[in-house]
């Protein structure tokens, strides 16, 4: 299956591993409604909904800039309603918005603590409740209809718990999401599925973390490429739902094994596993 003339709504996707897919899809002639808080240029921040778009259709997609906090139920309606009116509908959601803060419960302010909690979990909800009525109609078409989202596999082992219980949490809500939606929603043949990178990916999410250099990352294009195949996938085969994929399994389990081009530095040894593997 293919995504030309597919519809996209992307939360997040002013920059990194959001943008990167979106762009994927546009080379395949898909429309994105990009979804993300950032209109203006911020010196420390690249990438605005604009500048998202402007890459988007330079891809050879069509893209709908959107200025949206996804915590916010009433911008979210509004805009899910303004995308699926420009394009006809909405095929698939990517839940790619996140937020990250790596640090012990001392260090975690509660502000923070509400804003990982009311992006992650919340606003993947909300995106999601906000597509549904779209993306049924877009399986009765037989448009094969997907949501995928960026969050790690389940596991109760404390050691991902212990360093940044608030942070693990946060993301762990938005796999559940993804449990029990893939079963809610399999009888209308919407396809529901998780992405997890294997190694850290060079993302502006990096200034939250120490330490890591260039030569330690993996470039977005790694989970476009998997994000692309999973798209792809009858969603109505019992296989290809309820899935926390992992960005290199995807990319060997479809033929390709030299992951070498993905390197952010060529020929690098250094590179390190991603949170929760």
């Amino acid at each position: 299956m293919t995504l030309q003339g597919k519809t996209l709504f992307v939360s997040g996707g002013s920059r990194g591993i959001g943008l990167e897919i979106a762009i994927h899809a546009a080379r395949a002639g898909a429309n994105v409604i990009i979804a993300a808080k950032t209109a203006e240029a911020n010196p420390k921040l690249e990438g605005t909904i604009y500048s998202a778009a402007a890459a988007i259709e330079a891809a050879g997609g069509k893209c709908l800039p959107l200025q949206v906090d996804i915590r916010e139920e009433v911008q979210v309606a509004e805009a899910v309603l303004r995308g699926a009116e420009h394009f006809g509908g909405i095929d698939i959601l990517v839940n790619n918005a996140s937020a990250i803060s790596l640090t012990g419960t001392e260090a975690t302010p509660i502000k923070r603590f509400d804003l990982m909690f009311g992006v992650n979990v919340r606003g993947t909800f909300v995106c999601t409740q906000a597509c549904l009525p779209y993306l049924k109609k877009s399986a009765q078409a037989g448009r094969n209809p997907h949501v995928l989202t960026l969050a790690p596999p389940l596991n109760m082992d404390s050691r991902w718990f212990a360093p940044h219980t608030a942070y693990t949490m946060a993301k762990y809500g938005m796999s559940m999401c993804v449990l029990g939606h893939a079963a809610e929603f399999k009888s209308y043949g919407i396809a529901v599925n998780a992405l997890w990178p294997r190694t850290v990916i060079q993302t502006a999410a990096l200034q939250m973390i120490p330490g890591i250099l260039p030569e330690h990352c993996r470039t977005p294009a790694i989970m476009a490429d998997a994000a692309f195949f999973i798209l792809e996938s009858d969603a109505r085969a019992d296989a290809n739902t309820g899935n926390f994929y992992i960005d290199e399994q995807v990319l060997r389990a479809h033929g390709v094994t030299d992951l070498e081009p993905y390197s952010v530095v060529p020929g690098s040894k250094k590179l390190l596993p991603d949170l929760f593997l």
